[in-house]
């Protein structure tokens, strides 16, 4: 059962009638509240104090301060508590239920009808990914490219055969996933390009963890094998090292030798591709109003607000009203990759949009809707139902995914973990797999060393998936990332404690984290000696600040060396409580006394579960 569904059932049976033989009370008020609201909204609402609404929410479970936003569900109870008979305010979803009626439908099954494959070039930087591209378009996009480095997403369409292919070129597998993120599940196949004179590189593993994250089947490209030292074997070797292991070794991944300078092995690759969309059997109804998703997304000095959008359903058609993302806007042009003018876009085509009144985000969503007064209505309710989530927003943590998944047959815990060595990764790996059982599946989705990136977070987001940092810490933008996104890092430096933690949180017996929330950060400029042998950290505050009494982590080449208590902070001979950004400073640090020069210091402030609710 959901939670959801516990607290509807909750509030029935709070507002439920008297038992048989009891006397009838009065009839409750009826109170109309919206599907999310502040503490002290609800206690005017209901006509009291929001020290008496607090009280009752404590009651329930639920810690809120005056000004803190609750859900629905929450407000019901209270309201229920008493005396009043809550309701959802009519008219709120009138707008978002017609949204969703028009995602869902489907029509005739008459009417589907073969679309275009959607394909998604991936790999590490420099392995021809660009080039590749360049070959089947037979134009020449490299050379409009700085350093023939693909700078933006683009979306092309080709003819092999006499049949369509679309094809994305992704400025990086970040950009992929941060589409999936935002709901856009856009693409069908996945072709990894891999150099074959370098071989699989760090980001050919991260861009075969987000392709299969995403459930995608997976094409390598084995590219450049007419480059010296060039060895296909060696690529299919580290390949089935990293799970992709080729058809012709018992594995299930097809693997193609091509030149994508030369030409030659294209023919190959494409009849390949068709191969693997005809055993998908893409299908997609073009009668359909229009859905489809943005790819990328500017502002043309001339033309304003424009969008390159993936058509998945219906036909887009010049004169539509349309929804994309929290914005809206009556088409006046369809533009092809080839700069062509057209009055409709079918499924699986990509077309620019001009005529929308804001520039979307890439991997909005696009709708055509009846007309422009529901367009409005619908980005109206978008919009603030989008402030009241992330209000309410439940963190990504382990206690949420697995109580999300409650009611499934098998519960799945994907994890992002990320160590200081090699070593570390494949006893973790072992030690995790080992918690796995018929109900509940652990599951590693990437692994790798170093620190933690937005790639990691972007993952974690796409997939619902925790990370974990074994020694290793986020970097900055990850780190900001992570908390903008309510997405959950533990920290470990003991394995049992990792692994106590996973079975703790499968058996739902994990406590609340305890909470480090970055405060700032700072480099070691120059290492004194103090009284006593204690060593002096002279520091340049990046970031941030430094406080007194701070945890400090030490950050050797973007490694965790120590972890402690700020014991000392002095501006020249001066103790003082805190150091803002930009000044200098001499940081002690218990227990520690082993500073380099270019060490990075991140301070912290420990938060513990119970004040992060207040």
């Amino acid at each position: 059962m959901s939670t959801r569904t516990f607290r509807e059932d909750v509030i029935k049976v709070k507002a439920g009638s008297s038992a048989p033989g009891q006397a009838q009370g009065p009839e409750p008020r009826v109170v109309e509240l919206p599907p999310a609201l502040t503490v002290k909204q609800l206690g005017e609402a209901l006509g009291a104090s929001p020290i008496e609404i607090i009280k009752q929410l404590m009651r329930n479970g639920v810690m809120a301060a005056i000004n803190q936003v609750i859900d629905f569900d929450s407000a019901a109870i209270v309201a229920v508590d008493m005396g009043f008979e809550a309701r959802r305010k009519a008219g709120t979803e009138k707008a978002t239920g017609l949204l969703q009626q028009l995602l869902t439908e489907t029509g005739d099954a008459s009417q589907l009808e073969p679309r275009p494959p959607v394909v998604t070039i991936m790999g590490h930087v420099d392995h021809g990914k660009t080039t590749l591209l360049d070959t089947i378009r037979h134009s020449n996009l490299a050379s409009r490219e700085v350093g023939g480095i693909t700078q933006h997403i683009g979306a092309y369409q080709i003819e092999y055969k006499s049949r369509p292919i679309t094809f994305l070129d992704t400025p990086g597998h970040e950009a992929f996933t941060a589409m999936r993120a935002r709901g856009a599940q856009i693409t069908d196949i996945a072709i990894l390009v891999v150099a074959a004179d370098d071989g699989v590189m760090p980001q050919t593993r991260e861009a075969a963890d987000h392709a299969r994250a995403a459930n995608l089947p997976i094409l390598v490209a084995i590219n450049k094998i007419d480059k010296p030292g060039a060895d296909a074997e060696r690529v299919k070797r580290e390949l089935a090292q990293i799970g992709l292991a080729p058809e012709g070794w018992g594995g299930n991944t097809v693997m193609v030798p091509i030149s994508a300078k030369q030409g030659s092995g294209i023919d190959d690759l494409l009849e390949t591709l068709l191969l693997m969309a005809d055993m998908k059997e893409l299908k997609a109804n073009p009668s359909r109003p229009a859905i489809g998703a943005v790819i990328e997304a500017r502002v043309d000095k001339s033309r304003g607000p424009t969008a390159t959008v993936l058509v998945q359903h219906g036909t887009l058609k010049v004169g539509d009203n349309i929804v994309v993302g929290d914005t809206w806007g009556r088409v006046k042009a369809l533009i092809t990759d080839l700069g062509r003018r057209v009055r409709e876009g079918l499924p699986g085509t990509p077309v620019e949009v001009l005529g929308l009144a804001q520039v979307p985000k890439a991997g909005d969503l696009l709708v055509a809707v009846p007309d422009e007064k529901t367009a409005k209505q619908i980005v109206d309710e978008r919009l603030r139902q989008a402030n009241l989530e992330k209000a309410v927003r439940r963190p990504l943590s382990l206690e949420s995914i697995l109580s999300d998944s409650k009611g499934a047959e098998t519960k799945e815990l994907l994890l992002i973990i990320k160590c200081d060595v090699q070593g570390s990764i494949e006893a973790i790996q072992a030690s995790v797999q080992k918690v796995s059982s018929e109900k509940v599946r652990v599951r590693v989705l990437r692994s790798g060393t170093g620190s933690i990136t937005e790639s990691d977070v972007l993952l974690a987001i796409a997939s619902k998936a925790v990370i974990i940092g074994f020694n290793s810490r986020p970097e900055p933008g990850a780190q900001r990332l992570a908390a903008q996104e309510g997405v959950e890092i533990r920290f470990y430096d003991i394995i049992y404690n990792l692994v106590a933690d996973i079975e703790k949180a499968l058996a739902g017996l994990l406590e609340p984290l305890v909470k480090e929330m970055l405060e700032g950060h700072a480099e070691v400029k120059a290492v004194f000696s103090g009284t006593k042998h204690i060593k002096v950290a002279g520091c340049l505050v990046k970031d941030g600040k430094l406080a007194q009494g701070a945890t400090l982590v030490v950050l050797r080449s973007n490694k965790q060396v120590f972890k402690g208590v700020l014991s000392s902070l002095r501006r020249f001979k001066d103790d003082v409580h805190e150091v803002p950004a930009g000044t200098e400073c001499g940081v002690i640090l218990q227990g520690f006394n082993d500073f380099q020069v270019g060490d990075t210091l991140e301070s912290f402030r420990i938060e513990a579960p119970d004040q992060a609710s207040r």
